[in-house]
């Protein structure tokens, strides 16, 4: 990774404990700006809960984390209600994180136009996902953590995915995404658990 640049985060020597079962112990993790980190391992093997713990979510059993950028966090679970649309859920996050953003770009990158005041509960699986990422839109984070961000999206869903991993990291941005199967993506690291 590029190690001329600051370091955006950092985990050193982290470690976690799931009942009697360790997940994984001295992990460390750095990302400096434009780098994607791919986490990779079979379902149970500590993924997501790295991912929490590099965002904040979970405490570690062992080791820290550090963070000189803010960042995204999306996980498996959307977020959105069953009675909300995509518009009222990004208006939401703007409001909340005062970020004055405007949403109806935002629904078009992602093509969620057509669906935009659709509630959560009849959209497809892909529409909500799509909805979850385009938080990552509305307010310039430098670190995202993504959790399999691939899941229920389609071709183009996919391709949208790439395309705004690679713009983000164009633009300094890192990443850390836990993935199943091959990332549309390159990237400069890859860590199995």
């Amino acid at each position: 990774m590029n190690s001329q640049a600051p370091s955006l985060l950092t985990g050193a020597g982290l470690g976690m404990i799931r009942g009697e079962r360790v997940l994984f112990r001295e992990v460390c993790v750095v990302v400096h700006a434009g780098d994607a980190l791919l986490l990779r391992g079979a379902n149970g093997a500590g993924k997501t809960t790295l991912l929490r713990v590099l965002a904040g979510l979970t405490r570690p059993e062992a080791g820290r984390v550090t963070r000189a950028a803010a960042h995204h966090w999306v996980g498996h679970r959307e977020g959105l209600k069953p009675q909300e649309t995509p518009r009222e859920h990004l208006k939401l996050w703007t409001q909340a994180w005062g970020s004055g953003a405007e949403t109806d770009p935002v629904l078009t990158r992602m093509g969620l136009t057509r669906p935009a005041d659709v509630a959560g509960r009849y959209l497809s699986a892909g529409q909500r996902r799509r909805t979850a990422l385009a938080r990552l839109l509305l307010e310039d984070r430098p670190v995202w953590l993504l959790d399999e961000p691939y899941t229920a999206l389609d071709a183009d869903g996919r391709k949208l995915v790439d395309d705004l991993i690679a713009a983000h990291r164009a633009m300094g941005g890192a990443v850390i995404a836990a993935i199943h199967g091959e990332a549309g993506f390159a990237a400069n690291g890859d860590l199995t658990l």
